[in-house]
């Protein structure tokens, strides 16, 4: 058949293709499957088409299993991009029917797809997420002008508080930072292991930038590295960064960094229309341009609306928030693991 699951002997050839699609993405790469079913235990199947023996499309989906919230079948849970890479038509056809029928089998809620572009026409919609995505050059004081006025102020601001950006080898320092400024924005965090299992698959491809003031960590980042983009992931502060101006010192000494590694595209990631990070962004001198989930709903389903804009979460968010952090890291992962 020319769709089948992904077994070992296509891993080189899978991650060849996405690299060689324009709409590929760190997020299409076939080892997601493998950190997110060892970090979460739900079931990856990796569906591509195959024409003469060549790979001409790819689709990851993971079924997301939860008893908090919905089944459901996603490309890609715990990613901002996924959805169909094909090379022609027939491929993208053949991969989206496979996929529809597979939902059908497992009797998820709903299937989703995540994406840059608009496709799936029929499918329901959620206009929710934006993405913040703009080039930079190798010149470092050219990258630095390019910055609005304001945010070019922070940052001096972080220069001459003393702040400086090491690479951390490994995710310790990180986790408690990130963890940290995860549950004082009221959200469960995910568990050390999932972060670490990132570190080691991807190697140096993931690569974390922790700022310190002295000695003390104040911010991190967890980065991710494809072809010439940068995309900072995972990130967070610990209170005193606001008033260090932190957050903006870190964000340019990853967009530093990535440039002199020949990066020339800093991806900012999603960001829910409304929220800080979202404004947070577009300060920068980044505009955002909407992404396009679309769902094919079973029946009697709804589109999810697990974010913490939803009013039905204002309470659980403002009891997290004074959660004592060592319980926060506890209950956290057995929550966000069914989120997706």
């Amino acid at each position: 058949m020319p769709v089948k699951l992904l077994d070992h002997s296509h891993e080189t050839s899978w991650d060849a293709f996405v690299h060689a699609q324009a709409d590929g993405t760190f997020f299409h790469l076939c080892r997601w499957r493998q950190v997110i079913e060892s970090a979460f235990k739900h079931t990856g199947y990796y569906l591509l088409h195959e024409e003469d023996r060549q790979i001409t499309g790819i689709l990851p989906l993971i079924h997301v299993r939860s008893r908090l919230f919905s089944d459901a079948l996603i490309s890609t849970p715990f990613c901002v991009y996924g959805g169909i890479l094909a090379a022609n038509p027939v491929a993208w056809q053949a991969l989206e029917q496979a996929a529809v029928e597979l939902a059908e089998t497992l009797q998820v809620s709903y299937l989703e797809m995540r994406q840059r572009v608009s496709r799936h026409e029929g499918w329901q919609s959620k206009d929710l997420y934006y993405t913040f995505r703009k080039p930079i050059g190798s010149d470092a004081d050219a990258n630095f002008q390019d910055i609005p006025r304001k945010q070019r102020a922070m940052i001096r601001k972080g220069m001459q508080a003393g702040l400086r950006g090491v690479v951390d080898a490994d995710v310790h320092r990180f986790y408690r930072v990130y963890s940290e400024s995860v549950r004082n924005l009221g959200t469960p965090v995910f568990s050390r292991r999932y972060l670490e299992l990132l570190r080691e698959t991807f190697g140096n491809a993931c690569e974390i930038v922790t700022v310190l003031h002295g000695n003390k960590p104040v911010s991190s980042v967890m980065n991710f590295y494809f072809r010439d983009e940068i995309l900072p992931y995972y990130g967070g502060g610990i209170a005193a960064a606001r008033s260090l101006k932190a957050n903006d010192f870190m964000y340019w000494e990853v967009m530093r960094r990535a440039a002199d590694r020949g990066c020339r595209m800093f991806d900012f990631g999603r960001s829910k229309l409304g929220t800080g990070a979202y404004g947070f962004k577009h300060n920068w001198g980044f505009d955002p341009a909407p992404l396009h989930y679309r769902y094919r709903l079973a029946p009697g389903a709804a589109i999810p609306d697990h974010n913490p804009l939803n009013p039905k979460y204002r309470l659980f968010i403002a009891a997290w928030k004074r959660l004592p952090l060592p319980v926060a890291t506890l209950l956290g992962p057995s929550i966000v693991r069914g989120l997706g």
